[in-house]
Parts: C-alpha cells; structure tokens; sequence
C-alpha cells in the first residue's frame, strides 16, 4: 500500500491517493483504495500526503471499526445502506407502509469515522468492550448535543436509535483511569504529529477555569480566581496545549485554587517526558510573565514568546515605549501596523502599534467613562465607585470630598491605546514574525469556546475528582474529533465551523419504514446538503440517497 499524487489532464488539479498493487497471475495491477483529496497548490499536497500518511497506517495497523452493531432495527438500517445491491427494485405498495422509527445517522457515520481514524476504541481495554461501545456512543452524542449524561442517554435512544443505561455510563467513567487518560492524550498527539509530518515548530498555551454546580470543594474541587466570574463556587484550572493550527497536543486539570502562573513547569516536565520535542517555540499570554517561569524556560533550554505588561516595564523602557518615532512599518503597504524592538536583558521587548486597536480601546473608555459620569450623578454613594478596578480607576476624590472624571489619568492611558507587547529569548527570527506569531493566540481561544460553548464542558455536574477527571477526558475526545474533522476540511478548502458541521450532520437521518402486509422494512435516507456532501467526500464516505430494503 502506498500513496501517490495524480495530475488531472488540462488542469493543475492533483489528487492525493492511497494506492495498493495487487497481483492477478502475472499481471500487478494498482488498486485505488482512498483519494484523500484534491488541491491545486503544493502546500495543501504536502498536507494532504501527511493526511494519507495517517489514514494507511490505519488501513494497515487498526481493526476495521464496527460503527454500529446489527441487534436493532436503526443499527441494521445503517448496514444495510452500506450493503445494498445498486439499483435494486424494490416493489412495494406505498399504502401499506408505516414509518417505525427515524434515527440521526450523520454524526456516528461522519465523527464515528473520525473517532475510528483516532484510534479511540483502543483506549479501554479489550475485557472492557461493553464499556468501549458506551464511551463511543457517549462521545458521539456530546458532538450532537452535549448535555448531561442522563440527558445524553434519553437523546441516543430518541433521536439515535441507540439504548444505553445511564449506571452503565457511570461505570464506564469509573474505568477512565489515569492511564486511559494519558492514552487519550497519547493518541491525540500522535495524530497531531502525524497530520503536521513530525513539525510541530510552536506550541500556544493558556488556561481556563471550569466551575461546578456545587458548592462544596474538596482537594480537586477549590474556590479561585475565577474566569467565568463564579467567584463563590469551586472549580477546576484546566491548561491546554495546542498547535498553531488549533490541533491539541495535551492537557492537565490542576485544583481550582492553583495561580495560574504556576502550571507551566509541571506540564511541561510532563509533555517533555512523553514526547520528544525538538526545536518547539512555546507561546502563551503575560498571565504566565514571571521571572520563575522564564527561569524555568531558559534553565531547560525552551524558547519561549511570552505577553508583556508594557505599563510594568522600568520607566527607561516605557519612555521608548510610547514614542512613537522609534516604530517602522510592518510592510510598505501597511500603513496601520508598526513594530518596534529593545534590548530587555538578554531577551528582545518586541512591540506593536494597530490604529484599528488604538480606535476601539479609545471607543471602549469613552463608552465607559460615559456610564460612570452617569453612575456619579445617580449613586446615593459614589464612594463606592472608587476602585482601581476596570474604568473606576478614573474616578478620584477632591479635597472637598467630591468625586471627579480625572482627566490627567485619562490622557496619561490614551497614551498605551493600539501597543501591545511580547518578550521571547527567539534570537533568529524576525520581530514582525515574532508578534505574527504570538497573535496566534486567538486559536488557543478559539478551542476554549469550542470546549466551554459547542461542547460545554462546563458546569459539571460531577462531585469526585475521578468522574470530574473521567468527564473532562472525554469533553477532550470529543474537542479533538471536532479540530481533526476542521483540519481536514480546511485542507480541502472547505471552511466550516464546528456548528455547521454539527447542524450539517444532525440532518442526515433515515426514516424505517415498515409494511403492514409483508412485514418488511425498508430505510428512506434524508436529503443531503451541501455541507454534509462536503463533509462525506473529505472523509470518503459514500452517501446514497436512494430507498433500500433493511434485511
């Protein structure tokens, strides 16, 4: 089996190919066994071989996935579109047809796929395979709707055709241990490495707060600085690790009331253990700017490009800072970005200057100094607005007792508006690349949206640390099926967020219908729409929409 790159005839279109020679007495011929996908541009070739790469090994390696097994009626109807004969009559009277059951079948063709190319059914154990099949259905039904457990089950057998017992469910949290955890995240990564070919060159990392429905802590379960603004129930910190492509690396769930600078360290020590890791830039906000943890970075040899506070540098630096002379443009086209660098120690300051960022942090304090004038006039107490907090920093005391928009702070703060700023040890690169890079950041939020929003992770609902360390595994399966299947997509140029996809794949069903005279069943699939069709051809799948006879 090997992969190959075709050129269509009178176009620059290529396609990418898994191909397996097979012999017919003398002859060899080559059987294609997957087209991975199309592109114009070597670039997205390249990619596409690194995506090809990683499906033969399955094909080669992996037990071919059982998506649905055959003891109901919805699991046969699925079987039996993938096994029908083509064009098959089917005579049948219309009149003595009645509709039994209609089932949701795009998530578990489409994610089930993916799930399958993650290797996740090998996670538990093979004495545990009742509990596979429940974490797999578990997973899929958060990709559909993520609500509780008990939710999960009534929505699997409603609208999926699928029966499971919510204790079952429970038991099978109880057997994600630590080890099944660090599979997880073992085969996460592994596939990261393996869809970017072993380049993994910047790791962003951040952290969250995850809160509970609950108001008593214990040793995982703490009261913290909270991001979710929850400051008076526990919680949990979670710290991710992503590539600058959004595909995750790792993860580690810390008790609530641990500071945030202090999880880089331990996940790190933990991530160079596990994997091997060349030259890998790490990037994260000024939350985790300390001089222990830059120690740190340096002690072990990592590069590092960390946010800066501006307004905390020493008063020579922050002097340079603010002129604006000493900044050139990015580009000679860009007339809206501009980059300055100084000598930090042995480190680089990198600084940058956006007028479009400059406007809305103008807008954003007017906006808020109008409310707190409004607020002034109105409070029965306006010494309670008196705060370095926010806005309120502007309000300050007269001698007579009166509360006052202080315009010196005001102007003194316009002066920041548009900077921002990075420190990094990275000596051979350029300072305009260095803050192209660090503004990739907005990926490692965009995948705590997707965990907090599309697949709510939170609040959870569990009380012991296993199950809350067992439910934040498998919300982690369920992130890593969605960034895997928009890869993918996005390779294909196909740019669809994670709720297209969900609603593109919660509309392909099929309605079983059954005959009143005969008692066959026969399967009705749903329209497709163009989304799901181009999410079926990214992953190879094949959808038919014609009836057929369930057997």
């Amino acid at each position: 089996m090997f992969i190959r790159v075709i050129k269509r005839p009178n176009t620059e279109k290529r396609s990418v190919q898994i191909v397996k020679s097979i012999r017919t007495g003398k002859k060899v011929r080559q059987k294609i066994i997957q087209v991975v996908g199309y592109a114009f541009d070597d670039d997205t070739i390249e990619r596409l071989k690194d995506v090809a790469e990683h499906i033969k090994a399955k094909l080669l390696y992996a037990e071919q996935p059982t998506i649905f097994p055959v003891e109901k009626m919805a699991e046969m109807a699925i079987q039996a579109r993938k096994n029908k004969e083509k064009d098959k009559e089917l005579p049948v009277n219309l009149k003595t047809l009645r509709e039994q059951e209609r089932v949701i079948v795009g998530i578990h063709e489409a994610y089930g796929r993916v799930y399958h190319l993650l290797d996740f059914e090998t996670v538990l154990t093979k004495r545990n395979l009742a509990a596979r099949k429940i974490l797999y259905h578990i997973t899929m039904a958060r990709l559909a709707n993520p609500v509780s457990k008990r939710a999960s089950v009534a929505m699997l057998n409603q609208d999926f055709g699928i029966q499971l017992n919510v204790n079952n469910v429970y038991r099978m949290m109880d057997k994600i241990d630590d080890k099944a955890i660090d599979k997880i995240q073992k085969k996460a990564q592994e596939t990261t490495n393996t869809l970017l070919k072993n380049k993994v060159n910047v790791i962003f990392y951040d952290c969250t707060t995850l809160y509970f429905e609950s108001f008593s802590p214990d040793e995982l379960k703490q009261n913290g600085y909270s991001k979710d603004g929850k400051f008076n129930q526990p919680q949990v910190l979670l710290a991710l690790l992503v590539t600058e492509e959004g595909l995750p690396i790792g993860y580690e769930v810390f008790p609530g009331g641990t500071f945030e600078g202090n999880t880089l360290a331990p996940v790190l020590d933990k991530l160079k253990k596990q994997h091997q890791l060349d030259r890998v830039v790490f990037i994260a906000d000024s939350a985790l700017l300390s001089k222990k943890n830059r120690a740190f970075l340096e002690k072990n040899e990592y590069q590092y490009i960390l946010g800066e506070r501006l307004k905390s540098l020493p008063d020579r630096l922050k002097k340079q800072v603010i002129q604006h002379e000493n900044y050139t443009k990015t580009t000679k086209e860009d007339e809206t970005h501009t980059v300055a660098e100084f000598e930090f120690g042995n480190n680089r300051l990198i600084t940058s200057y956006s007028k479009k960022r400059a406007k809305k942090e103008q807008h954003d304090r007017e906006t808020a100094v109008e409310k707190l004038k409004k607020r002034l006039e109105k409070s029965s107490n306006p010494k309670s607005l008196l705060s370095n907090y926010g806005y309120k920093k502007y309000v300050s005391l007269s001698d007579d007792t009166h509360l006052f928009i202080d315009q010196q702070k005001m102007e003194e703060d316009s002066r920041w508006d548009g900077l921002g700023g990075v420190i990094t040890n990275v000596k051979d690169v350029a300072a305009t690349e260095i803050i192209k890079q660090y503004r990739g950041l907005w990926q490692i939020e965009s995948c705590f949206r997707i965990q907090k929003h599309n697949l709510k992770v939170r609040p959870i609902f569990h009380w012991t640390p296993h199950r809350v360390r067992a439910h934040i595994a498998m919300c982690y399966m369920a992130f890593t099926c969605q960034r895997y299947l928009s890869y993918r997509l996005k390779l294909q140029n196909h740019s669809l967020s994670v709720e297209e996809i969900r609603n593109a794949l919660m509309h392909i069903e099929f309605s079983i219908l059954k005959s009143t005279t005969t008692g066959a069943c026969y399967g009705i699939p749903s329209k497709i729409t163009t989304n799901a069709r181009k999410i079926y051809k990214t992953l190879r799948l094949d959808y038919d929409s014609n009836p057929f006879l369930i057997t």
